[in-house]
């Protein structure tokens, strides 16, 4: 779900000495390996849809609801619209076995459905599994006291306390579904820090073996089914870290990750804490967005707002930076349609068609289109220059200027919520014979703009 914990930075900040936020520090160091730097071709389990066409996966979110098949079957039907090749859907643990030893056959009966209408309009499925029954909860006594059956509270985010019982729930439902599904993501933000998702203490290492015992099982149920790890929404690989020293590698097919703030950069970020554990497995990107309230405001746990037009363009402009970038596996835009807390939907809560929703059918039927261009204009004033301009979203942004060709000044920023930026450079660079480059750090760095005074 929507979270603000990456790295925000104040929009425009330039790197000097003693006044840097340590993350853009991190960036301009790592920028000066960024030419010397290769991505090796990353084995993962994402069929490219033809040759010459981009691998990358395209989807949206939707939500399940037992009790309404009709809506899930709407949903299915405006992704297929849309041109998701998958869908992404949380279902609860809880509520398909509130006792131990069967299943609950109404939930059963309409995820059936559900998979059933996404087969029917080519499109995957990725099921995300959660919430502990109250018979396995690893939750205080005074939360298991309040549990009850079928419902969900704080007891079901408390992991089990028998990964052996989940990872068989999982796995039935690999044999049940087979290719029809995209992949398994085993739980939902695990390094949540609201407590919402995976409660408790040791988190790392419960999730490790939690997902370990999933891989297992739903390999041996059925081993075509994908099997997604991770569910990170933290991008300073601090979690990841931990996770690879609880042994989690070898046991996902895909490391899933959610990042709303600085997506791109995220993505290299954590692809970085990847290659240096040797890890070459996909990056599924199954949660990213944009929320359409009052600008100025957040839309959700301090997102900021956009426009309805920038949130179209910046889908686009995601999608297509990620559809070139070879460790990624998927994009999956959060999410299909607004709700009365939440407004990241390519659809009004009324049902209406933002501009979103075309944005990303045609991202989805051309991801290797072209992104909005980086823009730069200078202008002079006071003896000093103003540099003005717009980029696409996502990445830090890096400016270089010479003076007759001589290096003089290199500085850090990120762009305002309408993806535009404004810097006044220093006063001792002059306003003559001046030359300035702007561009995007990880995603496109050879894409720039240049201008001159």
């Amino acid at each position: 779900m929507p979270t603000s914990t990456n790295t925000t930075i104040a929009t425009c900040v330039q790197i000097r000495s003693g006044d840097i936020a340590r993350s853009l520090v991190r960036v301009a160091l790592a920028l000066a390996l960024l030419a010397t730097s290769a991505t090796p071709a990353l084995a993962g389990p994402v069929r490219a849809r033809a040759a010459g066409a981009s691998s990358l996966l395209g989807g949206v979110n939707v939500t399940f609801n037992a009790a309404a098949p009709a809506e899930g079957e709407r949903q299915i039907r405006l992704a297929g619209e849309m041109h998701a090749r998958v869908v992404r859907v949380n279902i609860a643990w809880a509520q398909f076995a509130p006792a131990r030893g069967a299943l609950a056959p109404g939930p059963l009966a309409a995820l059936d459905a559900f998979v059933e209408d996404a087969s029917r309009h080519g499109v995957g499925v990725v099921l995300t599994v959660d919430a502990t029954p109250c018979w396995d909860s690893s939750a205080p006594r005074r939360l298991l006291d309040a549990c009850v059956p079928g419902r969900l509270a704080a007891a079901n985010a408390w992991p089990p306390r028998t990964p052996a019982a989940y990872a068989s729930f999982v796995a039935a439902l690999a044999r049940r579904y087979g290719s029809r599904l995209a992949a398994i993501e085993i739980w939902n933000e695990p390094d949540q820090v609201n407590q919402k998702y995976f409660a408790g203490p040791r988190k790392p290492q419960r999730y490790a073996r939690l997902l370990r015992a999933a891989y297992r099982a739903i390999k041996r149920a059925e081993p075509s089914v994908p099997v997604l790890g991770g569910s990170i929404v933290g991008d300073n690989g601090s979690f990841l870290r931990a996770l690879y020293r609880a042994g989690i590698k070898g046991y996902y097919d895909g490391l899933s990750v959610h990042f709303y703030t600085l997506t791109v950069a995220a993505l290299h970020e954590i692809h970085q804490v990847q290659l240096a554990h040797h890890d070459r497995t996909r990056l599924w990107l199954d949660e990213f967005g944009w929320g359409t309230c009052r600008l100025g405001g957040h839309a959700e746990q301090g997102l900021p707002c956009v426009t309805p037009q920038v949130q179209a363009q910046n889908l686009r402009n995601t999608v297509r930076t990620l559809a070139a970038t070879p460790y990624m596996a998927a994009a999956i835009a959060y999410t299909l349609q607004d709700s009365p807390r939440e407004q990241f939907g390519a659809l009004t809560q009324q049902g209406a068609r933002k501009p979103a929703f075309g944005a990303l059918a045609e991202a989805f039927s051309e991801p290797l289109g072209a992104t909005e261009p980086v823009r730069l204009a200078l202008t002079s004033s006071d003896g000093r220059i103003l540099a003005r301009g717009s980029a696409p979203v996502g990445d830090y942004m890096g400016l270089e200027a010479s003076v007759h060709g001589v290096p003089r000044y290199r500085s850090v920023f990120t762009l305002n919520s309408l993806n535009r930026f404004s810097l006044k450079l220093p006063a001792s660079l002059g306003a003559s014979g001046v030359t300035v480059r702007v561009f995007r750090y990880w995603s496109s760095p050879s894409a720039a703009a240049e201008a001159s005074s």
